[in-house]
């Protein structure tokens, strides 16, 4: 994959929120991630509702400013960098279709919206150019560029939303759960999207998504997060077959299997408990209330984040018993 393009380093977001008498709280939503990207390379990141996910490339992109860690983009630390010259290189696709779209633009306002901004066309004809071009690279044509986004299905306007976040030409672009409000169908088809801009220009994602399966189908390397921390980061395939961490198990024994057969014969790995605040996470590892093989130095001692072999990285007291 070459040098990456993205490196961030020990990333933190604290929100603050009103605590006792007055008294500052902060829900630790981001606590310490670290990750690469390469160019050309997708990485998927998976975890339960309200673990970070989206926070971290929201924080990458500084749609909100990180608390704490380093971004370099490129080689160019862009922590506290003025972000103008990196919109044309980093965007985002949003999750929800129907709210990240202005209902009071034309779909081709709202596509043209950053070529205005960064001065791209060189004239009225080639910012209709780029337009037109940008629809039908998505499956749309010149004629939805008069329409408005409430005349478009939930998948259309997702491809809208990926036509924006092409109009400039990105090198690195963070896809926000971009098929949880699709059909399945639907969702093949904006897939095969990603995958096409991916092998002609050579986009990197950030692929945010709770489905499994269809994380390990689009990603090179899969993250798996838990309360704000990276608890296992592996190739697709040896997180898919080999997974290592108690949390990433019980995931992966929760996908649903066409054969009635193999389903009854797999074991389910169900975990008790709820998912503790984020106010106030557990001492030692966050997994450890709910983990069933958790054993007293997980309460004391905050497991490291390392390689296991062939860049395996996870963060379990258990494995280190293991070795």
């Amino acid at each position: 994959m070459g040098a990456p393009l993205l490196e961030v380093r020990d990333l933190k977001q604290y929100f603050k929120v009103r605590g006792r008498l007055f008294t500052p709280a902060y829900v630790k939503a981001v606590d310490g991630i670290n990750m690469d990207i390469a160019r050309g390379e997708t990485l998927g990141l998976v975890g339960e509702s309200g673990c970070g996910k989206t926070t971290v490339g929201r924080t990458i992109l500084r749609l909100y400013e990180p608390t704490g860690g380093k971004i370099v983009f490129d080689g160019d630390d862009i922590t506290r960098a003025d972000m103008h010259p990196y919109r044309r290189r980093m965007q985002i696709v949003f999750q929800d279709p129907y709210a990240s779209l202005n209902p009071r633009m034309t779909v081709g306002d709202i596509v043209a919206e950053a070529i205005d901004i960064q001065k791209l066309a060189t004239s009225r004809k080639d910012r209709k150019d780029r337009i037109n071009a940008l629809l039908e690279r998505v499956g749309l044509n010149s004629e939805h560029a008069t329409r408005y986004p409430h005349e478009f299905s939930g998948g259309q306007r997702q491809r809208i939303g990926i036509a924006r976040a092409l109009a400039v030409s990105p090198e690195f672009m963070v896809c926000d759960e971009p098929l949880s409000a699709l059909d399945v169908s639907i969702q093949a088809q904006i897939i095969n999207i990603f995958e096409d801009l991916q092998a002609a220009s050579g986009l990197a994602y950030l692929f945010i998504a709770h489905d499994l399966s269809v994380v390990r189908h689009i990603s090179h390397r899969i993250g798996v997060m838990y309360l704000g921390k990276m608890v296992e980061l592996a190739s697709a395939e040896d997180l898919h077959f080999h997974p290592i961490h108690p949390y990433t198990q019980s995931l992966l024994s929760a996908i649903p299997i066409p054969d009635p057969r193999s389903s009854r014969n797999r074991k389910r790995i169900i975990l008790q408990g709820d998912v503790p605040s984020p106010l106030n996470p557990p001492s030692g590892c966050n997994f450890r209330t709910r983990c069933p093989y958790a054993m007293p130095i997980c309460a004391e001692q905050e497991p490291e984040f390392k390689d296991y072999g062939n860049k395996h990285f996870a963060a379990c007291h258990l494995l280190d018993k293991k070795a």
